[in-house]
């Protein structure tokens, strides 16, 4: 129904975007972009990863008739810097006060909605898009104008005009309503538990109930295919699903294990990219600006630290297809105030994923992972352990910190950590044994950090640059998050 403009000859594609290995896969007409975007889904809870548990129609038919990515990991598990991050295609520390939750977001940086609108396409968002936080420097939100609805903006757009839409959506965020998941069929005793979680009732109702609304996110995707296939548009559209970041749970949601820090993703693109294939590569949220950039034909900034996904994504091969993605750097700064009055910092972290392990660095092991235990003296009255969002789970483990059989599980959500964590993923796949102080990896410990660091380094990060307390210090412009007190 759509025409769209041409991309021109192919010598202009590679001298500027050096993309000529590319060209016979990419569609002569600039394909539309589509990002879904759910509010805290996490990895494995797809069925396409083989959660049983939990049925996600649409995501499994963009993996099968598209990509599936194996490894794909956000920059940082906090709403605001993570979205910020796929919008400027940059690693959250490098965003200023965007780098926090319920920040400020900095103009001025090269934001993938404004550069595609600049070159013809209509861009838009739908319902949640960057946030929570303020962008006095433009009335258009970063993710781009925000529509009523999905009808509104199709309505909006002139005919013959690629588009770029950010689909957002506020499932699977909390608060949930209890018994949600199993009232709607979901079993509880099916769904997966990660080792760090007691596999109690209260718990696995929980997860239900947080299936429920990844389902119900999974349907408005659903939905929106259809509609573009109906409108003649689906097979020319460059349509990815993911995740900002894990479940809100304990040792989840502002973690950086794979709980925390690891998504869901599956590609498609069914004019230039060959489906069927599961890809394990290492990839960052940070690749999706320059992926849609080069899709569009348009020269990705310098500045931008992420790397198109093309030249995978357009491979014919499946599993590692890149020996260059063999890892991911990802970290965290302030998520909420948790920290014990006066402290308004939060917990810096910077991690780096391999196949083999996990090195996390944490630069303040004298605060609390997820905020002070003690309300007394919480930043604000009944805010404690603030840093986890309020649910059955984390209530469950509260009330039964004392009990041995549970102990565990507190302390893996809530105990302070130490200064380096190690995980052997060949024995300890659930990421609960820290393995940094034991004589036999001390080798592979200090390689880790070093490549970690070196890394930073290069990406100019302020903490490890010794600047990191500028995060501390920005305003929080959210309200008081609150622990349930009975």
């Amino acid at each position: 129904m759509t025409t769209h403009r041409a991309l021109g000859v192919q010598t202009w594609l590679s001298a500027i975007l050096g993309l000529a290995t590319l060209l016979p896969a990419i569609a002569s007409a600039r394909p539309n972009i589509v990002l879904a975007i759910a509010d805290d889904w996490g990895w494995p809870h797809a069925s396409a990863y083989g959660d049983t548990g939990v049925e996600t129609p649409s995501f499994d038919r963009l993996a099968r008739e598209g990509v599936l990515l194996e490894h794909a990991y956000i920059s940082s598990p906090s709403c605001t810097p993570s979205r910020g991050a796929i919008i400027t295609g940059q690693q959250f520390f490098r965003l200023g006060p965007a780098g926090n939750l319920w920040s400020v977001w900095p103009s001025g940086l090269p934001e993938y909605p404004r550069l595609l609108t600049g070159e013809g396409y209509f861009v838009g968002s739908y319902r949640k898009g960057w946030g929570p936080g303020i962008h006095p420097g433009t009335t258009v939100t970063p993710a781009g104008r925000r529509y009523a609805s999905v009808e509104e903006f199709f309505e909006a757009r002139p005919d013959g005009t690629p588009f770029c839409l950010w689909f957002g959506a506020s499932d699977p965020h909390r608060p949930y309503e209890p018994g949600s998941g199993r009232e709607s069929g979901i079993a509880p005793e099916d769904v997966h538990l990660f080792e760090h979680y007691p596999d109690v009732k209260t718990v696995r109702s929980d997860v239900a109930d947080y299936y429920f609304e990844v389902q119900r996110f999974d349907r408005d995707v659903g939905d929106l295919l259809e509609l573009l296939e109906t409108m003649g548009e689906l097979d020319n559209t460059l349509v990815v699903m993911t995740g900002d970041h894990g479940m809100p749970f304990p040792r989840g949601k502002g973690n950086l294990y794979d709980s925390g820090a690891r998504v869901p993703m599956a590609i498609m693109w069914k004019a230039s990219i060959p489906g069927g294939r599961v890809l394990t590569d290492f990839v960052s949220t940070t690749d999706l600006a320059p992926t849609f950039l080069t899709a569009a034909g348009l020269r990705v900034p310098g500045v931008m630290t992420g790397r198109s996904l093309l030249p995978i994504l357009t491979s014919a091969d499946a599993g590692r297809v890149s020996s260059e993605r063999d890892h991911v750097i990802f970290g965290r700064e302030r998520h909420v105030i948790a920290q014990e009055a006066p402290d308004l910092g939060g917990y810096p972290s910077r991690g780096i994923r391999t196949d083999e392990f996990l090195y996390i660095r944490n630069y303040e092991p004298e605060r609390w992972p997820a905020g002070t235990p003690d309300h007394e003296r919480a930043q604000v009255p009944n805010a404690w352990l603030a840093d986890c969002d309020n649910g059955p789970t984390k209530w469950f483990l509260w009330q039964n910190r004392d009990n041995p059989r549970f102990r565990r599980f507190y302390d893996l959500a809530f105990a302070k950590r130490p200064a380096e964590e190690l995980y052997d993923l060949s024995k300890d796949p659930g990421q609960v044994v820290n393995v940094a102080g034991e004589p036999e990896y001390l080798q592979t410990r200090k390689e880790l950090a070093v490549r970690l660091a070196e890394a930073l380094i290069e990406l100019g990060d302020p903490r490890i640059q010794g600047r990191g307390s500028m995060f501390d210090v920005q305003p929080y412009l959210g309200g008081s998050p609150r622990f349930p007190t009975e």
